[in-house]
């Protein structure tokens, strides 16, 4: 249901001439809490049958929270348009939510049609909020926008209200700056090296199916640092929106309800040329690029889609993200391309990595990788 009205005040409270919707306690147990208005609000709130409610103003979106407080109501998000909108004041919004600890696991985002750096530099000043939404994000991205969100805050929550038991080993600072700058000269060297072959690869991939030469998507790394993910494209083109349609062909062993991976044997979706520069790893060079911004190192384990990562936020699971996002890694020279490895394997393979990762263990891995690079089976 959506309402574009605020909710309304005791009538001691009541301004002459305010026009209000009143509802009983039992009719809102779940609700979402839009700032200003947009069209584009409707595609992200108009999935489920929660309540919606939209405040003209920063100042009255902060009188609902407290009103819904009342009867310990909270959104499930927050969405504050500030397109066009130059004046607008997320602090108070922000400071009122830091003094009500219900609201702390409660996602924010802004929308605005445009990013700017100026948008991005004012936004990371106030701080609490969760992503810039714009007109080009999809219901199905905001979803996993949304997911991610909820996990993460739920994550520092627990942390919060735990004592904290992180230590800082030994030398850890030592073998970061080593593995960062062996990453830089490695990558950086092989970009040059590699880039004829980089122009074949563009060109035939052209000639072999229509599409992008890259395939970019978002991946959760090291800590669940979201980043653009490169590779060369190995699939058609609309290969993303046909996940929902193969599920049944999931070679993971998930039942819906656990951590999910999704990875299927003679996947229909890989284009000829995309077969061989799979089983070659060719399709993987670009994640160079990965390797020199930062986002990812030459060994870890695997950046994640955003799906996947959201289902692995528990303890059980948490630790494979304490570990740099790798081109290669563990679980890679173990268990790559074999169809009977389940969930639990590939996971407790990057949790040892997080475990044990060094420079040394690096090398190591770097060491058995080529052995790995023909797949042992066509996934």
């Amino acid at each position: 249901m959506i309402s574009n009205l605020p909710l309304s005040y005791p009538d001691a409270r009541k301004k002459t001439g305010t026009k209000v919707v009143a509802l009983a306690k039992s009719h809102v147990n779940r609700y979402t809490l839009c700032i200003g208005n947009d069209e584009f609000f409707d595609c992200v709130t108009g999935r489920t049958d929660e309540y919606v409610f939209t405040a003209k103003e920063l100042s009255l979106s902060v009188n609902v929270l407290k009103e819904q407080l009342l009867y310990d109501n909270v959104p499930t998000f927050i969405i504050c348009n500030v397109h066009n909108n130059p004046q607008f004041n997320l602090r108070r919004l922000r400071d009122y939510m830091r003094t009500e600890s219900r609201l702390a696991k409660v996602p924010v985002f802004v929308y605005a049609e445009t990013i700017s750096a100026e948008l991005k530099q004012e936004l990371r000043r106030i701080g609490g909020i969760d992503d810039i939404l714009t007109p080009a994000i999809t219901p199905e991205i905001f979803e996993e926008k949304l997911s991610m969100a909820q996990q993460i805050r739920q994550m520092a929550q627990d942390v919060e209200q735990e004592p904290s038991t992180v230590t800082i080993k030994p030398g850890y600072y030592l073998n970061y700056s080593i593995k960062r700058g062996l990453d830089i000269l490695f990558a950086g060297t092989l970009l040059l090296l590699l880039s004829p072959v980089f122009l074949v690869l563009t060109i035939l991939i052209k000639l072999d199916s229509k599409g992008p030469v890259f395939y970019v998507s978002r991946r959760a790394g090291n800590r669940y640092q979201i980043f653009k993910f490169y590779k060369f494209r190995t699939m058609v083109a609309d290969a993303d929106k046909q996940v929902a349609q193969m599920k049944h062909l999931n070679q993971y062993d998930t039942n819906g309800t656990g951590p999910v991976f999704f990875k299927v044997s003679n996947d229909p979706r890989v284009t000829p040329l995309g077969a061989f520069l799979r089983n070659s790893s060719l399709d993987e060079l670009p994640q160079l690029l990965n390797v020199l911004l930062g986002h990812m190192s030459l060994v870890g384990n695997r950046p994640l889609p955003l799906y996947e990562a959201a289902t692995l936020t528990t303890d059980d699971y948490a630790g494979r993200f304490l570990a740099p996002a790798g081109i290669t890694g563990l679980w890679q020279i173990k268990k790559r391309g074999n169809k009977d490895m389940s969930v639990s394997e590939r996971i407790n393979l990057d949790k040892s990595y997080a475990e044990k990762h060094s420079v040394l263990y690096d090398m190591w891995i770097l060491a058995n990788t080529p052995n790995a690079l023909r797949q042992k089976d066509n996934v």
